[in-house]
């Protein structure tokens, strides 16, 4: 993967993309001169319009060093949410069709962002609440506690399928058990928050943990991420570890020079730990028919569930019989069981050596070798 040793800066219109690079300019001017369908995902974490007044004291009247930059500031919510339509309508143009986008706010902002995705015909798939194990307190004690910003995912269009979602890659992180839309992750602090003299580089700057999981849950290795608000890098940094090519868009040429140094201070996986749990989706259809004609397991051979309550006989073309049912594996794994419904890949098993073994473990030896 090329490291980011420089910034570009757009033209009026870039033939092939800028993988890998950081690009200098207006998000908006810079995505309408990509080429049209050509990301696979985008992650976006735009200005959230706080809003804020006055400066923020804690008890000790120390300072809050909160959100007091140019970028944040806009005249008013019309001018805010014009912004809005046209970098998510540029954003929109360059998503290929299989593609999605993910979209981070907090209350300032984040309704008024969920209201332009649908008006622009984006199909919402999840809101995800990154609840923050670690928030800044409410030092006043007027309101409760921030403790969490929400994330919009969604698909080009509700028409758009075939997006990737990791379901069985998340599943597996979280200890086997289906991922939920709430997600408790620490703010950036400590090593990570990344300093220019004795302040933060960035007031904003998003943890690497909150990235990994977007992108483990929502790219393959080899995709490219747009991140049309680069800032530090998050997205560039954790992109180029996964192994997933990154393309960042920033204004800031302070930014855009930490996040070149940060990024390639980062070495990629290798591919052995790129690995990880593929949907049962994306992989290969085998029919149990392929497997006895392949003679893995050979019509006649008695198959038994696991404890060897239920057995039935497989047939020449890959159905079985039993005593009350015949056809596929699945509707007589149902039928003995007096079931709805039935994994036949998982429920049956064939004796081997004088033990017992799923049957699954045919076709997943089929499709290592269709893979």
């Amino acid at each position: 993967m090329a490291e980011a040793k420089n910034a570009t800066r757009t033209g009026s219109g870039l033939k092939t993309l800028p993988v890998n690079k950081i690009v200098q300019g207006d998000c908006i001017d810079v995505m309408n001169a990509l080429p049209e369908k050509s990301v696979d995902v985008i992650f976006a974490d735009p200005p959230y319009n706080m809003q804020l007044k006055e400066t923020l004291s804690r008890p000790d009247n120390s300072k809050v060093d909160g959100v007091h930059d140019a970028w944040d500031k806009f005249s008013s919510f019309n001018a805010y949410d014009e912004f809005t339509y046209r970098w998510l309508a540029a954003a929109r143009r360059c998503l290929k069709d299989t593609g999605t986008i993910w979209v981070i706010g907090s209350y300032h902002n984040i309704f008024r962002v969920g209201t332009a995705l649908q008006n622009l015909e984006y199909w919402v798939l999840n809101d995800v609440i990154w609840r923050k194990s670690n928030p800044m307190p409410n030092f006043r004690g007027t309101r409760f506690t921030n403790a969490h910003e929400t994330l919009i995912w969604a698909a080009k269009s509700a028409d758009k399928g075939g997006y990737t979602f990791n379901y069985d890659a998340m599943k597996a992180m979280n200890d086997d058990t289906q991922m939920r839309s709430d997600w408790v992750l620490p703010i950036c602090s400590g090593k990570e928050r990344l300093k220019s003299g004795d302040k933060k580089a960035h007031a904003t700057q998003k943890p690497e943990s909150l990235l990994y999981r977007v992108l483990m849950s929502s790219t393959k290795p080899g995709d490219v991420v747009l991140d049309p608000f680069f800032g530090t890098g998050t997205t560039g940094a954790v992109a180029k570890m996964l192994g997933r090519n990154y393309i960042g868009i920033e204004r800031e040429t302070d930014y855009i020079k930490v996040a070149r140094e940060r990024i390639a201070s980062v070495e990629q996986l290798d591919d052995e730990a790129l690995g990880y749990t593929e949907s049962k989706r994306s992989q290969p259809r085998v029919p149990f028919g392929s497997i006895v004609e392949r003679g893995l397991i050979t019509p006649g051979t008695t198959l038994y569930d696991s404890n060897r309550r239920y057995a039935a006989r497989v047939r020449t073309d890959g159905t079985l019989i039993s005593e009350a049912e015949k056809g596929s594996i699945h509707k007589v794994g149902a039928s003995v069981q007096g079931a709805p419904a039935c994994n036949g890949w998982t429920f049956w098993h064939v004796e081997k050596k004088g033990e017992l073994l799923p049957i699954d473990v045919f076709r997943q030896q089929v499709r290592a070798e269709l893979n």
